[in-house]
């Protein structure tokens, strides 16, 4: 009989490719979607699907039934102006409800999509997961929600469940909602300008994160943490290496001062109609000011795995 793993945030990003990798390799996949999500990144895919969402307990039960594999990718990932309850009760309270359905459960293995966000501002210095975070307070809801919700899946795992972490970095892929469409409107000779050029930005193809957590899975000793992360680079850089194959200049730096003065617009604008504004003093933080260096290298030694090149990710945009 097939191994079961059930997938939550089956419809997203991350969660649709794992999905494919599970399905491909011979498992029998459920998804978590709720009823009211897209599911175009699932067509043609051969899964069960369970509606539910993972601040619903029984909905969680329910899907669990059976299942050997959890893989828990659902999260509210945002940021700027933010309705900081809502993600606390999705990554906080949600990470929660998983862990306890899974333990309920019985489940052989658990992973948990994390992010390198929880080691806080590394403040350039490149780290591995002994790191201990040193920034005090979060430099916004997504950091302290998803520190948080780390903290339960650690308190579980000292508590001896099977679960595993990975802090995955910048997660690309052509099909990248977050900065995919960046690239593709700076390949389109549409991005003149860019907001913090010199920003250090770790960088994972999708499906190498996707393998990662298969791996996981199947070699690692419940409680590990695994950063993954192929490499880092500038933005700047980033836009160099695509212009010169595509024929297109390297957007120019925005004035920082500019910058600023049109955050103070937009910010209250924000708040007062209740919308993420592009540009907000959250946003320029993590531009301008938070720096955050890792290496991949424990779970290249310790799983096996084995990251594409970041030419090779980049150059998957390329017409």
């Amino acid at each position: 009989m097939a191994m079961k793993a059930l997938v939550t945030g089956a419809n997203g990003f991350t969660g649709s490719h794992l999905v494919r990798a599970l399905v491909a390799r011979g498992l029998d996949v459920v998804g978590l979607v709720r009823r009211t999500s897209k599911r175009d990144r699932l067509a043609n895919v051969p899964l069960t699907l369970a509606y539910g969402d993972i601040t619903d307990r029984p909905s969680l039960d329910a899907a669990m039934a059976g299942v050997d594999w959890v893989f828990h990718t659902a999260a509210d990932v945002d940021l700027g102006i933010v309705d900081g309850d809502r993600m606390a009760r999705v990554n906080i309270d949600g990470t929660g409800n998983v862990l306890a359905a899974a333990q309920a459960a019985g489940v052989q293995k658990m992973v948990y999509c994390s992010t390198i966000g929880i080691y806080g501002d590394t403040q350039g210095e490149t780290i591995d997961e002994t790191f201990q975070r040193r920034q005090t307070g979060f430099s916004s809801a997504y950091d302290r929600t998803k520190y948080e919700a780390q903290v339960l899946v650690n308190q579980a795992a000292a508590a001896g469940f099977p679960v595993v972490s990975v802090m995955p970095s910048g997660i690309f892929g052509v099909d990248d909602p977050h900065f995919g469409p960046v690239i593709q409107l700076f390949l389109r000779g549409k991005l003149p300008f860019w907001v913090g050029g010199d920003r250090i930005t770790g960088i994972v193809h999708v499906d190498d994160l996707v393998e990662a957590m298969i791996l996981a899975a199947e070699k690692s000793q419940p409680g590990e943490h695994y950063i993954i992360s192929a490499a880092d680079l500038p933005t700047r850089e980033m836009f160099a290496y695509l212009g010169q194959k595509a024929g297109i200049p390297t957007p120019k730096e925005a004035p920082k001062a500019l910058v600023y003065a049109i955050t103070t617009l937009l910010d209250p604008l924000g708040h007062l109609f209740k919308w993420n504004p592009p540009l907000s003093r959250e946003r320029l933080h993590y531009v301008y000011e938070r720096c955050v260096r890792v290496t991949g290298q424990k779970a290249k030694d310790q799983l096996g795995w084995n990251p594409r090149p970041l030419t090779a990710i980049f150059d998957e945009f390329l017409p």
